[in-house]
């Protein structure tokens, strides 16, 4: 990238998405304002506008007067402020996480905040990392929150938890027409059925698309997910009912989105990143995905394809479902 020097070229450079890795304990509306903070300080240090200049008219009328130009204090960062500030920006983000949720956030700057828009309603699919631990339920279903309930574990096996996320997957597989709005005994649920998973119709109902157990050394467990519409008290509330199932209580202690859509924590920044530099870096990156596909922005079709995933992940060996409505 070519060196910033002038803040009015920049300006007119941020204006596209970027993807931001936001931390866990950190609310959405903190990261916004910490990375405007940033844009704000690195735009400021670049190159600004310097004040414009006054034309002063001065004496008496009745005499000849004389005429000056001189410093516009009205426009002077002295008076005024910096030339740039958080209010100038426009940034919104594709999808909402909560405090306790670590992980990747596609997030528009200026012009980029339409594109996000139409991202979040393409409704593309998110992959969680859900870890708990057994034995202990707190008031918020969290590990922040009181303990209200303790219960024993050792009984417990790692095939017993398998086979909760097994049925887990299948009843809401079993939803999937209901959600849509389609009769299941119609030919348009037919029609939609040899296609292959379809989202649901409702934006507001959760939707599992895929649940494993990857991790179990007790009383902690991991599960990986992959789901649309969900939130942050749902993949607690998940947790705490798998652990009455297993008849035990367990508690959620961690909650990471390593993927949203085609976009995962690879592309992310880090906190220490968020500056004017990395951030048009990657707008340069996200743009590149978006060009090289459109179909992440029209949305004309309920049906999610299949497509390879990094097999290194123990939950995509076999192929998921991603959040697309491109056509075979």
């Amino acid at each position: 990238m070519k060196p910033l020097s002038d803040a009015t070229q920049v300006w007119k450079l941020l204006n596209g998405i970027a993807t931001i890795y936001k931390p866990a304990g950190v609310s959405l509306h903190n990261s916004r304002q910490t990375i405007l903070n940033h844009l704000c300080r690195d735009l400021n240090n670049l190159k600004v506008r310097p004040p414009r200049r006054h034309v002063f008219i001065e004496g008496e009328t009745n005499k000849p007067m004389t005429v000056r130009v001189g410093i516009n204090w009205a426009d002077h960062p002295l008076v005024v402020g910096p030339r740039y500030q958080t209010e100038d920006f426009k940034l919104s983000w594709a999808h909402y996480i909560g405090r306790d949720t670590s992980g990747v956030v596609v997030i528009g700057i200026n012009d980029g905040s339409g594109t996000v828009v139409r991202i979040r309603e393409s409704r593309p699919t998110r992959f969680y990392r859900v870890k708990g631990i057994l034995g202990q339920a707190t008031d918020n279903h969290f590990l922040s929150g009181r303990i209200v309930e303790k219960a024993t574990y050792k009984s417990i096996k790692r095939a017993t938890i398998d086979a909760i996320c097994a049925a887990t997957q299948a009843s809401h597989q079993r939803k999937m027409f209901e959600l849509c709005g389609l009769d299941i005994q119609s030919q348009a649920a037919y029609d939609l059925a040899v296609q292959g998973p379809i989202r649901p119709a409702n934006s507001r109902i959760p939707m599992i698309y895929a649940i494993k157990c990857i991790e179990f050394t007790p009383p902690e467990f991991t599960l990986e997910l992959v789901c649309i519409n969900e939130y942050e008290m749902y993949l607690k509330t998940l947790i705490h009912d798998i652990g009455i199932q297993l008849h035990s209580v367990a508690t959620c202690t961690k909650i990471q989105c390593f993927k949203y859509g085609l976009f995962t924590s690879e592309h992310a920044l880090l906190q220490k990143h968020w500056d004017v530099r990395n951030i048009l870096a990657n707008m340069e990156l996200c743009q590149t995905i978006i060009d090289n596909n459109q179909y992440l922005l029209h949305q004309d079709s309920p049906i999610l394809i299949k497509q390879k995933i990094d097999e290194s992940l123990p939950i995509t060996k076999a192929e998921l479902f991603q959040s697309t409505n491109h056509q075979n």
